[in-house]
């Protein structure tokens, strides 16, 4: 990774997270029963290309589409489709924007009406391990402890942390080194320093940390079935305190 350290590089980096929660924002306003994954996607396209931008999914490494769509057991790169969305699902949704040449990746999972008190605590505890991760991202700490505090905060609550996927370093291309993984020892790894930029994504689970690959070769679902969460946020680290370029993406409920 080469840290963002100009003015002009960080106003780019916030076009892009703002093109990107303006998005999430279109797509959230057809997020309900009924609604076809599919429709979801054509959405968060269109909105992305009035933009100005180029969906950062489409295409990379054959991605077919703008947006992952995840629904209870599968965890992350959920193509969409003809699905339609039902009450009581998690409704998990991963997009990236490329703008000027400047990318920002966010997710965020919504429960669709009346679900389960579980369904709902995996939310709240996904949520609140992102929070714990971002709140390490200041000069002097070193990566392993975003990785901790996350582990620390899912694990704390009963819950399990996806091992095979991880956060990543993001801004001149979508995935940049280092990789940030949501569980491990604090106080490893490169010392963190005003510049670095990070896609942190704590994918939390119901029961096993285990999962697997579908036949479509993209999505990831749990292994025993059980359903999971996904919260992104892209974070500048700063002198100061940590900047979330993508914050706007909380303004709305995760209630459908």
């Amino acid at each position: 990774m080469i840290p963002i350290k100009t003015a002009e590089e960080v106003e780019a980096l916030r076009r892009s997270a703002a093109l990107l929660v303006r998005t999430f924002r279109d797509v959230e306003k057809a997020l309900r029963p009924g609604a076809t994954t599919a429709e979801l996607d054509e959405i968060a396209y269109q909105t992305i290309i009035r933009g100005g931008g180029k969906p950062a999914f489409k295409g990379y490494n054959g991605y077919p589409a703008t947006v992952c769509v995840s629904i209870d057991e599968q965890v992350v790169h959920g193509i969409p489709g003809s699905r339609p969305i039902r009450e009581g699902e998690i409704v998990s949704l991963d997009i990236g924007v490329n703008l000027e040449g400047f990318f920002s990746d966010a997710a965020k999972s919504y429960v669709i009406g009346e679900v389960s008190q579980e369904k709902r605590r995996l939310i709240e505890t996904t949520r609140a391990a992102l929070t714990e991760g971002i709140r390490q991202c200041r000069p002097a700490n070193r990566l392993s402890d975003i990785s901790h505090a996350i582990q620390r905060a899912a694990e704390d609550a009963g819950f399990s942390v996806v091992r095979e996927l991880v956060g990543h370093g993001i801004g001149r291309d979508l995935h940049e080194e280092p990789q940030v993984p949501n569980f491990g020892a604090a106080h490893r790894g490169p010392r963190l320093q005003a510049g670095m930029v990070f896609a942190i994504e704590p994918m939390i689970n119901i029961g096993s940390e285990k999962v697997r690959i579908l036949e479509d070769g993209w999505t990831v679902v749990s292994e025993d079935g059980a359903p999971s969460a996904h919260f992104e946020h892209t974070v500048l680290i700063t002198e100061n305190r940590p900047e979330i370029l993508t914050a706007g993406i909380d303004g709305n409920s995760q209630e459908r």
